[in-house]
């Protein structure tokens, strides 16, 4: 599961032809102002005149004040900003729009692996992590209360106002969910909406269902061949710093899943990191699964969010064939 040579290569090429696009796009703004902002080219060569001008007079040996040029570097910025704002353009329309600000799209931010770079290295080795393609049909934009009424309504409210509230806490509380109730009730749809917000927020997210988690841990766990893949598995379960397990109850439950279970998300809470659990499953259920351990465990440090109601897969179905 390490990430070999061939696959950082192919990240590092990622990041290369994107700040390749991004200087296109930046050259085609810079294209257009220059032909539809009348001034602005003139103001841009004046920024180059002056800090040139004051230079050569330090050079000469004249003692200047250097916040002078400082006030009129401003002067000249407010104006060239004054201009966009007329041609209804944004202030910071001629400066690089990168896709992560923080490493420049890089990859890096000084000799640290990024965050950005994290959840690249995630979504090649765990194809079901591609996180960013499930939020293009699940996210808060999509997110519609048509299918819900009554007291089922309630609880999907209350489900939504605390998936903000999770987002909202992410940096500083370390919150941890649990959706559970009836099938296809939006439980799996809230936690890709929360994750598609904490990776927006420049966070790393794994995402797995629980049937493909327990598959992977078992493959590597009963392989010696693997133990190198297994280390690194269950070093990105416990220090991601989002994990969604997704339909807990749906795998295949052996005496062997179960301590697995307990361990990653006791393993998870003692480093502070956050974890969504989605499932049909009551509390009972998953004591009775999984242990008194386990369901003590989510119980004591998970908020509980119950969501109720008839399948929105089934009833969307109905409304297609109409």
């Amino acid at each position: 599961m390490a990430l070999t040579n061939t696959q950082y290569d192919e990240i590092m090429h990622d990041y290369e032809t994107l700040r390749t696009i991004k200087r296109r796009e930046l050259t085609k703004r810079i294209k257009y102002v220059e032909q539809h902002v009348p001034g602005y080219l003139v103001l841009e060569q004046e920024t180059g005149k002056r800090s040139a001008a004051f230079g050569r007079r330090l050079l000469n040996g004249e003692k200047l004040d250097r916040s002078e040029l400082h006030r009129q570097l401003v002067e000249v910025s407010e104006q060239k900003k004054s201009l966009l704002r007329e041609a209804n353009l944004p202030v910071d329309y001629l400066e690089m729009q990168y896709e992560c600000p923080l490493c420049k799209d890089t990859g890096y931010v000084g000799s640290e692996k990024c965050s950005c770079f994290k959840q690249r290295v995630i979504e090649r080795l765990y194809a079901q992590s591609n996180i960013n393609r499930l939020a293009e049909d699940a996210n808060f934009d999509l997110m519609s209360e048509e299918y819900y009424t009554g007291e089922d309504l309630d609880h999907f409210r209350g489900a939504v106002k605390t998936s903000k509230e999770f987002i909202k806490n992410f940096e500083t509380l370390y919150p941890n969910l649990l959706f559970y109730g009836t099938v296809g009730t939006g439980k799996s749809f809230l936690s890709i909406c929360i994750a598609k917000e904490i990776l927006d927020m420049g966070h790393s997210v794994l995402y797995f269902s629980a049937a493909s988690l327990f598959s992977l841990l078992q493959t590597n766990s009963f392989d010696f061949k693997k133990s190198d893949e297994l280390r690194t598995l269950l070093d990105d379960l416990y220090n991601t710093e989002l994990l969604i397990i997704d339909d807990l109850g749906t795998e295949h439950v052996t005496n062997n899943s179960i301590p697995q279970l307990f361990t990653c998300i006791n393993e998870r809470l003692i480093r502070n990191k956050s974890t969504i659990i989605t499932t049909n499953f009551s509390l009972d259920d998953i004591k009775s699964m999984y242990s008194e351990r386990v369901s003590s465990r989510i119980a004591s440090t998970y908020h509980l969010c119950k969501l109720t109601g008839r399948d929105i897969r089934i009833m969307k179905k109905v409304q297609n064939r109409k």
